[in-house]
């Protein structure tokens, strides 16, 4: 039996023009050769398994070659090179700097920088992991890394650039790697296949660099894997099964249902989805993926953040045209919060289960004889899509959301499938069932509220299903605004305080006004605005009051800060401080 290489070992580069994805750097190495410019110390950085190690090793076997061929390239057939493929080569070390980190070890190599090459002009040692180092190691290390002796050459190698010391930095050339893109990947499997006889399919290999996460040495790693769950045969169905990866027709399949509102729909998919192994986590940040894929999607300056084959490519450009900007942009905040909030979630399917409703909410459907209203999105199926009758009672029974979104009913309390006396509108038709359409449905203003703060107009009135003006006097007015301070939980503490140092002042028969003296106050009353007055046009029954914040600004000199200014203070409110002062021959300090 043969003994086997997996793929990482078997084609990891030998020259310069084998490196994948680093072209600008193989390039500035090779040119560096060429013209005999070389430096004493070099810092190769970067992701996992992009090269970092490969081109130390390449470049210190080409430096070191007899025979360099015109493209910068070692020729593979001098004594150094054959020296070097035979891995006997003397002017050629390598430290792992993992499991040598002390004072010691570094000593040691020191030591051994002394002696001059026997075969070639230098000698290269490779540090790996170079981060790994103690301080006290690096310090040890300084004064050779600064001026070593003229045929010896420093290459290291880490993952976490910014563990290294900046006097360890400054001494070396600083070459950052990259991640491989996932179409160089996929272009370096097909070459690894074709040469292993296996048949592959474009997709497959697309799934398996994008699981690699941009690093040459897991894609092959993962590769191996699955030729060894498929016999030579990768398909597109064998990757997603063996890597136990989401297939993406579920997520088209999700954001179909979420365009036409479809919400039991979308519980028997993530039902389907969860039945097969897969975690809920997973599925809201696959999905959240999915929604910023499409976003990318729909401007020709940003599909170029979207990294995926020509197929699938083509497919998300189809439904990116039916999802506008605004619709994508609320889908992904709802699914990132969704995703924060997965962790402390005792019931987390139900969890998963309230954000899908909530997404198939954002569209709202137009009403009959309304011209002016529009459909938030475009139905995958414009037949499917008719305007559902309703009877003129039920129409005049449907009151319009005011203010924050509807967040808070009348009367401050809230029933599951009512938001500010909007009932669910019913469509009854003949030898047709019952439907009921979503439980309550978004509108493009709605969003639009939420997301664009209220600096302009800070002067808001609240309607009101009843229409009252009765009169209040300052005295109602405060106290009222005190006792909703007094009713906020202990969470709203901040709030509270608040409230109490900033009471409002009548000014005219529907206006009172609430000087504030930061910001913070501002923004902290502002976002509770709708509640406060909710609660005085119901306690002061009168739904025309209106609210106006003012920032004023406290005048400096009736601060008090040194302590002659607070005894002066006192005292003119006690002139007995002064003869105290003068009995026990006392000062101010």
């Amino acid at each position: 039996m043969e003994n086997y290489i997996v793929s990482a070992r078997k084609y990891r580069p030998s020259t310069f023009k084998s490196v994948v994805g680093q072209k600008s750097l193989t390039t500035t190495l090779k040119n560096a050769i060429q013209s005999s410019k070389l430096a004493h110390a070099y810092l190769f950085c970067g992701p996992r398994g992009v090269g970092k190690t490969s081109c130390a090793r390449i470049f210190a076997k080409t430096i070191n070659c007899q025979n360099i061929t015109p493209e910068g390239e070692s020729c593979n057939e001098c004594e150094s090179c054959r020296s070097f493929n035979e891995q006997r080569s003397l002017n050629i070390h390598e430290l792992d700097a993992a499991s040598n980190n002390s004072v010691d070890d570094i000593r040691s190599l020191t030591e051994q920088v002394r002696i001059p090459p026997q075969l070639g002009k230098y000698k290269v040692y490779i540090i790996d992991e170079v981060h790994m180092l103690s301080t006290a190691a690096f310090n040890a290390f300084l004064k050779t890394l600064e001026e070593p002796p003229h045929h010896a050459i420093f290459i290291l190698a880490t993952t976490e650039k910014h563990k290294i010391l900046p006097t360890i930095l400054s001494r070396c050339q600083i070459y950052d790697f990259s991640r491989i893109t996932i179409e160089d990947i996929v272009e370096h499997l097909q070459y690894v296949a074709s040469l292993e006889n296996i048949t592959t399919e474009t997709d497959a290999l697309n799934i398996i660099a994008q699981k690699a996460d941009g690093g040459m040495r897991d894609a092959l790693s993962i590769f191996d894997q699955v030729v060894s769950f498929t016999g030579g045969d990768i398909t597109y169905k064998s990757v997603i099964e063996n890597l136990n990866v989401l297939d993406y027709e579920y997520y088209f399949r999700l954001t179909g249902l979420i365009l036409k509102g479809d919400i039991r729909n979308c519980l028997l998919t993530l039902n389907e989805i969860i039945e097969k192994g897969f975690d809920c986590q997973n599925v809201i940040t696959g999905l959240a993926r999915h929604f910023r894929d499409l976003l990318v999607c729909r401007d020709e300056a940003t599909i170029v953040l979207f990294e995926v084959g020509a197929s699938i490519r083509e497919k998300y450009l189809d439904m990116a045209r039916r999802c506008p900007d605004r619709l994508l942009f609320r889908a992904i905040e709802i699914a990132n919060r969704c995703d924060l909030d997965y962790r402390n979630s005792r019931n987390k399917r139900l969890l998963l289960e309230l954000t899908l409703i909530q997404l198939c909410q954002i569209t709202e459907s137009p009403s009959d004889g309304d011209d002016k209203k529009k459909i938030l999105i475009k139905p995958l199926d414009p037949s499917e899509e008719k305007p559902n009758p309703q009877p003129a009672a039920t129409q005049n029974s449907i009151a319009q959301p005011y203010g924050g979104g509807g967040n808070y009913a009348s009367g401050n309390s809230r029933t599951y499938g009512q938001t500010y006396g909007r009932t669910p509108a019913i469509d009854i038709q003949q030898d047709a069932p019952v439907k009921i359409s979503p439980i309550r449905s978004t509108s493009l203003a709605d969003i639009e509220r939420e997301y664009t703060p209220d600096r302009t107009d800070s002067t808001v009135a609240r309607p009101s299903e009843k229409d009252a003006k009765s009169a209040f006097t300052q005295k109602d007015l405060v106290d009222n605004w005190l006792k909703y301070a007094e009713s906020l939980t202990i969470e709203k503490t901040r709030l509270k305080n608040t409230l109490k140092n900033c009471k409002p002042t009548l000014r005219e028969t529907f206006l009172f006004e609430v000087d504030v003296f930061n910001p913070s106050q501002e923004e902290e009353i502002g976002k509770c605005r709708d509640e406060i007055l909710d609660y005085l046009h119901k306690k002061l029954n009168n739904t025309h009051l209106k609210m106006k914040i003012n920032i004023v600004e406290k005048d400096v000199k009736e601060m008090i800060y040194t302590s002659i200014e607070k005894y002066n203070y006192l005292n003119n409110k006690n002139s007995n401080l002064e003869k105290l002062k003068n009995i026990f021959n006392l000062t101010v300090e």
